[in-house]
């Protein structure tokens, strides 16, 4: 399983229920990565895609705590062991775990991937993603030229959990 995702120098990832900035080729990167994949959400992130609505061309599974909450187009799940026995019906190396923080901390002990947008600055945060340079379990297999967004620098990190 994969996880992506883009962090600050804090590992934040979003303040008030919002992206911390929108890189275009971050997103070219995102729809590339996981067009066609299945992609696992929790439902405050999907409340913050347009109409609310999945995401096209891919198939979408949320997470909600909520027994209630459905939605069109998209298969819930309600917990991480309905989660994972969803998942079976798929590769696991096409399923991207793709935020937010509570659904990220649940799921990254699952994931031997992780596609990370590094943004080279600090903002306000009130979400956040694991520090996988904490995580002696987790190391940088691959990395990306630095690269500018106005005056923003960035750059695409994989990180992979290390083999056993």
């Amino acid at each position: 399983m994969n996880a992506i995702v883009a962090v600050d120098s804090n590992w934040a990832i979003g303040n008030k229920g919002q992206l911390l900035i929108s890189i275009p080729a971050d997103m070219k990167m995102f729809r590339q990565e996981t067009t066609g994949k299945v992609i696992v959400l929790g439902r405050k992130t999907i409340e913050t895609f347009p109409n609310a609505k999945p995401l096209p061309n891919r198939v979408n599974i949320v997470m909600s705590g909520n027994p209630d909450y459905t939605v069109d187009g998209a298969t819930v799940v309600h917990s991480v062991e309905e989660l994972l026995e969803e998942v079976k019906k798929y590769n696991t190396e096409d399923v991207y775990i793709i935020g937010g923080d509570s659904v990220y901390k649940q799921m990254i002990d699952y994931c031997d991937t992780v596609h990370v947008t590094k943004i080279d600055r600090e903002y306000e945060a009130d979400a956040y993603f694991p520090n996988l340079d904490n995580m002696p379990e987790w190391e940088i297999t691959a990395e990306s030229e630095e690269q500018t967004y106005f005056d923003t620098t960035y750059a695409f990190v994989k990180y992979e959990k290390k083999q056993k």
